[in-house]
């Protein structure tokens, strides 16, 4: 068959601030949907790859259209999710006969409920994982037979929404091919935001799926750990390095890890830092880390494998404030990992959220000290979101209010205020912090001579440009109220 796998289109105004968007902007590999083309290849399919980042609505259309396409695969956020609705929909008009399935984290927490106000766009929801999934679906629709019994589907059919039993989550990850990143085009336009990559083009890379942790703002494709194996699963050593030497001979010069903590099994961490620098594979590379999870000894082996910058999250300044998050974390914790990456050479991101249940104005400001202390080479301010799917959209009630309109479902929009604190004080609380931690004479003057290359340059032209705007223009993060938007709080709905 002929697939289309989309990313709806999307512009960085619908996301950041138009004064401070330079400096975050960011375009990162879907490694998801580049998965699932790999496996639709493997099985005979004809795959196309429609990226919104970089194409219009219409140009996605006139693509797909062109295609021939007899399914189309529709990637969802909470925030984009009319995007994808529309999506659906106009194809739908266009040609009645393709096949219209959404996924992506909007539908697996919403599920049946992603057919409310569809007006009959879409006619399946993948629930999990999709590489097994849609495999399973397409060879069912090739052959004309119902989807009904293939795990991981909620259909219509008929008019009625049929809802499958949930699909286990895929324990032996090797089985699954490389992402098919030829698919990309111009793989130079992936990039993270300026400052946190070193050289072009960039790719994406897990070593693993799934955490251990239970943090109040994750979201977990298995929340309940009911369908599969528990916690992290793991691609075998031999596997990784497989494609990390694919990526290198496809012309790749940085490799971002994006496992939300490399560190989860300390052993394996530090055999396949070992491996990369005993095989001599040359790259840059960037990973993430629980603060509780590295030392001195396992960073210092990353730095001596070619990583050359780690995040570790650090979230608040306010004990209290992190045992809300449910972080297992100490600020003591923190501070060791913060230092130890520094010894270890390597430079230190740390991102930080406000909005925190609990938290109030006060903490804030005492977390905008933390975060000069700890003096890392980036720090980030988001506020704390709580996407459907997470312990803190099921139990908002509980600390807060959640805004009803999706479209503030990402790390900027505030959709969520505490009992203790109100949507301008959090805003307010990340234009101070931005202000404070980035015009700090130390910092400029470290930066300025950290500059090597064009790009260094580059993103430091941005950065002070968004920092000019910080301090010119208040209100840089507040959002207009907007009316008409769907609505979050879709329990009333009864999503669960």
């Amino acid at each position: 068959m002929k697939c289309a796998l989309i990313v709806p289109a999307w512009t960085p105004g619908e996301l950041f601030p138009a004064s401070t968007a330079g400096s975050q902007i960011n375009y990162w590999q879907p490694l998801g949907m580049l998965y699932i083309a790999a496996c639709l290849l493997r099985a005979g399919h004809q795959v196309k790859f429609c990226d919104g980042g970089f194409m219009s609505h219409a140009q996605i259309l006139r693509e797909v259209m062109a295609f021939d396409t007899d399914f189309a695969g529709i990637y969802a956020t909470a925030f984009g999710w009319d995007k994808a609705k529309n999506t659906a929909a106009d194809l739908k008009r266009l040609n009645k006969d393709i096949f219209t399935c959404v996924g992506g984290p909007y539908p697996i927490a919403a599920q049946e409920r992603s057919f409310v106000d569809d007006n009959a766009a879409i006619d399946a929801v993948v629930t999990g994982e999709g590489e097994l999934t849609i495999c399973e679906m397409l060879e069912r629709l090739e052959h004309g037979a119902s989807l009904e019994g293939v795990a991981g589907v909620v259909f219509r059919h008929n008019g009625k929404i049929i809802s499958n039993p949930p699909r286990p989550l895929i324990e032996a990850l090797d089985s699954l091919p490389f992402p098919a990143r030829e698919l990309l085009g111009d793989a130079a336009r992936y990039i993270p935001p300026p400052g946190t990559y070193r050289r072009k083009p960039v790719a994406t890379l897990i070593t693993s799926r799934g955490c251990s942790r239970r943090c109040l703002f994750c979201f977990q494709i298995d929340k309940e750990r009911k369908f599969g194996v528990r916690g992290v699963r793991y691609r075998s050593i031999e596997n990784v390095l497989q494609e990390i030497e694919l990526l290198l001979a496809q012309g790749y010069q940085e490799i971002k890890i994006l496992d939300d903590t490399l560190a989860s099994d300390y052993a394996r961490a530090m055999e396949l830092a070992r491996q990369i620098k005993v095989r001599g594979l040359r790259f840059a590379w960037f990973a993430s880390a629980c603060a509780n999870q590295v030392d001195l000894p396992l960073l210092q082996a990353f730095r001596d494998a070619g990583c050359w910058a780690i995040l570790i999250g650090a979230e608040s300044g306010v004990q209290k404030n992190l045992n809300a998050l449910r972080k297992a974390t100490t600020l003591d914790q923190v501070s060791q990992a913060v230092r130890a990456a520094k010894t270890a050479g390597l430079q230190v991101s740390t991102p930080f959220v406000f909005g925190i249940p609990g938290e109030s104005f006060d903490d804030g400001l005492k977390t905008i000290e933390f975060a000069i202390e700890l003096s890392p080479d980036l720090a980030n301010f988001h506020t704390l979101t709580p996407f459907p799917g997470t312990d803190l959209y099921a139990h908002h009630a509980r600390f807060g209010s959640i805004s009803r309109d999706l479209t503030d479902c990402t790390y900027q929009g505030a959709a969520f205020v505490p009992y203790t604190m109100t949507r301008e004080q959090i805003q307010q609380l990340r234009q101070i912090a931005f202000r404070r931690f980035y015009s700090r004479p130390s910092f400029l003057f470290k930066k300025f001579l950290a500059m090597r290359n064009l790009n260094d340059i580059r993103a430091a032209f941005r950065g002070m440009s968004s920092l000019f705007w910080l301090w010119a223009k208040q209100g840089v993060f507040q959002r207009r109220p907007k009316t008409g938007g769907r609505s979050l709080d879709m329990h009333k709905q009864g999503l669960p």
